[in-house]
């Protein structure tokens, strides 16, 4: 993952319309993180949101492609992030409808999680 701060930049004007957003550097690259919810990847100057199987199958119409990375045993591995559609690029609206959304399959994950023992 390789992150660059001026894309950073241009996330957070692009996604305005969600409100105040988070970005923490992670792997090389950057998670995007709403209401304190990662719903976000930044690496390479791609944007990758947060899905489930129903939004999964909504950006795969629309030509998105999986999140995939290289293992160290020559296999690939998938992630349930999807890029940002092509479409969403140049429209900041369709980014933030998109993005609310992934928001949306960030917050059910994230509350059905248990939380961590405090050591």
């Amino acid at each position: 993952m390789a992150y660059d701060a001026d894309f950073g930049e241009w996330v957070r004007e692009h996604f305005a319309g969600l409100g105040r957003l988070e970005i923490k550097r992670m792997f090389g690259g950057a998670g995007v993180y709403a209401s304190g919810v990662i719903f976000a990847l930044l690496d390479d100057g791609v944007v990758w949101l947060k899905g489930d199987d129903a939004l999964g199958e909504a950006f795969a119409a629309v030509g998105s492609r999986p999140f995939t990375f290289p293992t160290k045993d020559g296999r690939t591995m998938s992630m349930r992030y999807w890029s940002l559609p092509e479409a969403a690029l140049d429209d900041p609206d369709e980014a933030v409808a998109w993005a609310r959304r992934s928001l949306e399959v960030a917050v059910k994950k994230a509350s059905g999680k248990k939380p961590r023992p405090v050591i």
